[in-house]
């Protein structure tokens, strides 16, 4: 979920299918680019998916000689994940959509697909943490201030996408949103059993293992796992007007979003 601080950016939510994205810019204009760019490259993959349905359904990486732009960049980051490419389809069509607000001008060129984000801007970002019933849903975020950057969130125990995990939730950073989708996903599949610190320990081990993968983020029946490098946690709340948001920071809510930290040399 993204956050609007400043009243002169544009946010437009736009739902097309499965694709429920919000669009933050500086530019009016910019938005519809956007928006044309999530419908092009959506009919493009459906048109690939109706001729190729092993795309659609395989959760192995797989091989592809020609295809759309959109196609491709699915690809290559499954493989960088070992997952299926449709585990990166939301974070994709993220990245391209801002990959054209930028090309258009906009220094603020952010897009929510799903929960995954795509984000380049000159400005911080603050995005919540959405994880179901999990107490620290919509209560704890983190604030975005290096870009290019891609979040995405993974549950497996919350949510439609499928998975093999038992995580509440497995948040990954990454350059784009692609490979960040792709790799939740993976990250999510092995955070399951009884030995709770030993499933979140799996989860970092299979984080640090991915290459284009800056931090990891994982909530697993009250542990929590943090390796890499993640933008700094904040504390989000709705303000008197709608729309707006602020941080705050307490010594009870630190104590909250950190009960058992869990590093990878532990």
């Amino acid at each position: 979920m993204l956050y609007v601080r400043n009243k002169n950016l544009f946010k437009h939510v736009f739902t097309m299918k499965e694709s429920n994205c919000t669009i933050i810019t500086e530019r009016a204009d910019v938005v519809e680019k956007a928006v044309s760019s999530i419908i092009c490259h959506r009919k493009q993959l459906e048109e690939y998916v109706e001729n190729n349905p092993q795309f659609l359904h395989s959760l192995r990486p797989i091989h592809v000689n020609k295809g759309p732009k959109i196609v491709k960049l699915m690809v290559s980051a499954s493989q960088k994940v070992d997952v299926g490419p449709m585990a990166s389809v939301a974070g994709v069509l993220a990245d391209l959509a801002v990959e054209t607000m930028t090309c258009s001008g906009a220094n603020v060129a952010v897009v929510e697909n799903g929960g995954e984000i795509s984000a380049m801007s000159d400005r911080p970002v603050d995005i919540a943490l959405l994880a179901g019933d999990h107490p620290l849903s919509g209560l704890m975020g983190f604030r975005l201030e290096e870009f290019p950057l891609g979040v995405a969130t993974s549950s497996g125990l919350f949510g439609h996408a499928l998975s093999f995990g038992e995580a509440e939730a497995v948040t990954v950073f990454s350059r784009n949103a692609g490979v960040a989708d792709a790799a939740a996903t993976s990250i999510c599949n092995v955070v399951n059993g009884k030995d709770c610190h030993r499933a979140v320990k799996c989860g970092i081990d299979k984080a640090l293992s991915i290459k284009d993968v800056n931090g990891v983020f994982i909530l697993y029946r009250g542990i929590t796992g943090i390796a890499g490098k993640i933008p700094n946690i904040t504390k989000v709340f709705k303000g008197e007007d709608q729309g707006l948001f602020r941080n705050q920071s307490s010594e009870l809510f630190q104590n909250l979003v950190i009960p058992a930290h869990l590093t990878a040399n532990e």
